[in-house]
């Protein structure tokens, strides 16, 4: 019996990725007197993954991967000028309204109302921004529990299902990342369901098709209500 449905957040439940390329498209047009758009695109997703391991997932780790690229592929020629509006995209990411998806609280609300499982947030990133997002969506009455990990691992999916009191076969995921939604899950026993988004960070591809019978893709979020 399942017990507990845990939601990835970030284009999950509301929109985030657009945020990132829109900002990695004025970082770049900032840059255009020291290399061309796309050549700046590719550098900076070098920068991002060399400081993933130290900084984590989040906009202010972002922030510092865009400071340190500008300096570096500038040659140290950037202005101090260019750095504060560099620095100014991170703030106005970090202050950016939070768009909810569509049928998101719907869902959310007709879930909540079943008595069978109890709903949980289960996202990574840095705690202090996904709290303030999720303060700003006005989703929290929803979930009986929130998790926001460093990474989607195997590991961390196995502490957060101890944590929870369950076994892995009583734990459904809900996300849009196949890389960090889906597979872990799949792979300590839980079940999955994956809800594409338009948009999907280069870091989180998976281009193998997913063949498992605990785990079903959707076309929308609305489609979760009938195999609950």
């Amino acid at each position: 019996m399942k017990k507990v449905i845990a939601f990835d957040a970030d284009d999950t439940l509301w929109v985030n990725e657009p945020l990132f390329r829109r900002a990695e498209e004025e970082f770049c047009e900032l840059m255009v007197d020291f290399l061309d758009i796309q050549t700046c695109a590719k550098k900076l997703f070098d920068f991002e993954m060399q400081n993933l391991p130290l900084y984590g997932y989040g906009i202010k780790p972002f922030t510092l991967s865009l400071v340190e690229a500008a300096i570096i592929l500038s040659k140290g020629k950037v202005s101090n000028d260019i750095l504060l509006k560099i620095i100014a995209i991170g703030k106005a990411m970090l202050a950016a309204p939070v768009v909810v998806l569509d049928e998101v609280e719907e869902v959310l609300g007709a879930l909540s109302r079943k008595q069978n499982y109890k709903l949980v947030m289960a996202t990574k990133g840095d705690l202090l921004d996904q709290e303030r997002k999720l303060e700003k969506s006005g989703l929290s009455e929803y979930f009986h529990h929130i998790e926001v990990m460093s990474n989607k691992k195997p590991g961390n999916y196995r502490k957060l299902v101890e944590h929870l009191d369950i076994h892995p076969e009583q734990f459904v995921m809900v996300g849009n990342s196949v890389k960090s939604d889906i597979l872990p899950v799949l792979e300590i026993g839980g079940q999955a369901f994956h809800i594409p988004f338009h948009t999907t960070w280069e870091h989180e591809m998976v281009t193998e098709p997913v063949a498992h019978p605990k785990f079903k893709e959707l076309v929308s979020i609305k489609q979760l209500v009938d195999h609950m």
